[in-house]
């Protein structure tokens, strides 16, 4: 049976991994660090302290403490290694690897001197194949890769901690000499030179776009390059993407409230069989590198230190990893197929797509594989693999095939759009900036600025108004990109005419222009952060806790979509409404009080209005997709929902 092969295949590449005598399992002595640690003067005196200040034997919190280093000391063993990598490419049988050689040779330069800690996107369990593989078998020097504790499973967690992979504990705040063990063993992996690799993101996406950076590796890597005589580190972003990922329907099930799958024997087969259906090419590059060190003194002299400066540095790598992501062909067909909502030819995902490819190439943004998103064989073939995992639907009955959209396909489709959304936010921002300027009445009284000024104003109020669902560079950074975005939305008239500009000639500039993008990016983010605001407003002045909330909005969220009062199922995700809510408790709406009803209802409207405008450009691009924005609620309204 193919569980019992994948069972079978499994443990014998783990047993083939593992050294040929029980008593060889574990190494004769510590890891290096291990040893180094224990014998620090620095870290017996920060244990004596941790001691003193929890009120406990000393002895006590070194027995603790050896067992935490023991619980994630990782060692790096040749013939596991080796056997580690054969499980590997086994694992990723359904993909062709494609490596940038001129990025990775550079960076190998860079290995030769230097300390790595390699920053990755975390898009798939298959990560942490990819990565390993691609550095050894360039002769890399040993990376040791930061994983949870939940993949920490039996005979598989003690080979892979012999090939460098240290496995860390996820939720530590109630366990104070944990995290003192942690923060050591980083401090000493950097100060012996050693590699290091984790996710920036924490965990998987469950979007397909980055998510918020979390900070608890980093800030111990900061601390460690502190002082005139600590070692420095190179960050390096590291980027993978996949043509398509088997687990992604797993992942959009999460998405609309289903239990995630824990991580067990059982959960590995499943995942190994998988495997077997050929899902086409995972992506790996590399962004530019920075010196930790450096860039932690150049916001010491900016005035930026402690947990701030750490924020401007994840901040740093997120916009790094976003600019080493390429364009997948898989991503910009889910784009078009996405924003039609109906079956389409080849040569209509052509249409749609050659506006987006002149736009990418203006831009500069890198393709995967070099692949020509203008060529009808390439768009074909793309079409043909989503059809054959499920994501779309074929029929050829007819004069000519047509493909859409699977049914209840939508947020798999939108995992693969968003891989690539980070190229686009900015240029949809300035699409709503230009439309608020053509939406001017004649006689409105304008800023000294011009009507440009308006816009501008519009550009910073939706980049507050998405600053938790995507990395915008700094305010200064923001206008620079936005005044790059406008020039080839419009040319060179925007520069030109400035404060001078009309509402009409607005409304002609922005009706010619090509690609229209703020219906296909903007619109399913704000459609699910106004279900949520409309669903917090239902509230009145009375506090509401996070859990009922997130379920009201699903709940109301399908009504919605069956109504067709948000363009698209894609909308109704437990990760776009958990950014909603981190935006709402920001705004300090969640907790009750007089008075804070009407600032919820000022916030569904406000959310109201970017919805209406995001349609406006829709209609523009002559999008079919017919949406009925909600009303506001009348005050007098029974509020049937609670």
């Amino acid at each position: 049976m193919p569980t019992v092969t994948a069972v079978r295949r499994i443990r014998e590449g783990a047993k083939a991994a593992l050294p040929r005598s029980v008593g060889e399992r574990l190494p004769a002595a510590p890891p290096q660090e291990v040893t180094d640690l224990l014998h620090d003067k620095r870290f017996q005196r920060a244990v004596a302290d941790a001691a003193t200040e929890q009120e406990r034997p000393e002895e006590e919190v070194w027995s603790e403490v050896k067992g935490y280093l023991h619980e994630m000391a990782a060692a790096h063993d040749d013939r596991t290694a080796q056997g580690w990598a054969r499980m590997g490419d086994w694992f990723l049988r359904a993909y062709d690897v494609l490596v940038d050689e001129d990025d990775m040779h550079e960076l190998r330069r860079l290995d030769r001197s230097h300390s790595l800690a390699l920053a990755f996107s975390h898009r798939s369990y298959l990560d942490g194949m990819v990565i390993p593989n691609a550095l050894s078998s360039r002769r890399f020097s040993p990376t040791y890769t930061f994983g949870g504790a939940n993949l920490n499973l039996p005979l598989i967690g003690t080979v892979a901690s012999r090939t460098g992979l240290i496995f860390i504990r996820r939720a530590t705040q109630e366990i104070p000499v944990y995290r003192l063990a942690l923060r050591s063993y980083i401090r000493q992996m950097v100060t012996n030179k050693r590699n290091m690799a984790w996710s920036i993101e924490g965990g998987r996406t469950r979007t397909g776009k980055l998510r918020p950076p979390v900070h608890g590796i980093l800030k111990y890597l900061t601390d460690s390059v502190e002082g005139d005589d600590a070692p420095d580190v190179q960050v390096v972003p590291v980027s993978v993407v996949y043509d398509q990922l088997h687990e992604v329907s797993l992942m959009t099930e999460e998405s609309r409230g289903a239990s995630k799958t824990p991580e067990d024997w059982r959960w590995l087969v499943r995942f190994a069989r998988l495997q077997r259906q050929r899902m086409g090419r995972a992506y790996l590059t590399v962004g530019e590198p920075f010196s930790l060190r450096e860039r932690m003194d150049e916001l010491a002299a900016e005035g930026v230190t402690g947990h701030q400066a750490v924020e401007r540095v994840a901040l740093d790598i997120s916009h790094r990893l976003n600019r080493a992501t390429p364009v997948t062909v898989t991503a910009i067909v889910s784009l078009a197929l996405l924003g039609a909502d109906r079956a389409l030819t080849v040569d209509e995902v052509l249409e749609t797509v050659a506006p987006l490819a002149a736009y990418i190439d203006a831009r500069h943004w890198p393709v995967a594989g070099a692949a020509d998103l203008r060529d009808r064989a390439t768009i074909r073939r793309a079409l043909a693999e989503l059809a054959r995992s499920g994501v779309l639907t074929a029929y050829d009955g007819g004069t000519e095939p047509v493909w859409k959209i699977g049914d209840d396909q939508h947020l798999v489709a939108a995992f693969y759009r968003n891989t690539v959304i980070h190229i686009l936010v900015e240029r949809a921002i300035g699409e709503l900036a230009l439309l608020t300027v053509s939406e001017l009445e004649p006689d409105a009284e304008l800023p000294a600025g011009g009507a440009l000024q308006v816009g501008w104003e519009e550009a910073k109020r939706m980049r507050d108004l998405l600053k938790f669902e995507f990395f915008f560079p700094s305010r200064a950074g923001f206008e620079d990109d936005l005044r790059t975005e406008l020039r080839l939305l419009v040319g060179e008239d925007a520069q030109e005419e400035g404060g001078d500009m009309t509402p009409d000639r607005a409304r002609e500039l922005l009706v010619n222009a090509r690609p229209h993008l703020a219906h296909l990016v903007l619109r399913p983010f704000l459609d699910a952060y106004l279900v949520l605001a409309d669903r917090l407003a239902d509230h009145g002045d009375s506090p509401v806790a996070d859990d009922d909330l997130l379920a009201d909005s699903l709940a109301v969220g399908q009504q919605w979509a069956l109504q067709r009062r948000v363009a698209s199922a894609e909308s109704i995700s437990l990760e776009l409404f958990r950014t909603a809510l981190a935006l709402a408790r920001h705004k300090g709406l969640l907790d009750g009080g007089d008075g804070i009803g009407s600032a919820r209802e000022a916030f569904a409207a406000e959310l109201r209005e970017a919805v209406r405008r995001v349609n406006v450009i829709g209609e523009i691009a002559g999008d079919p997709v017919q949406v009925v924005v909600p009303e506001a609620r009348p005050a007098t309204e029974p509020q049937e929902s609670r």
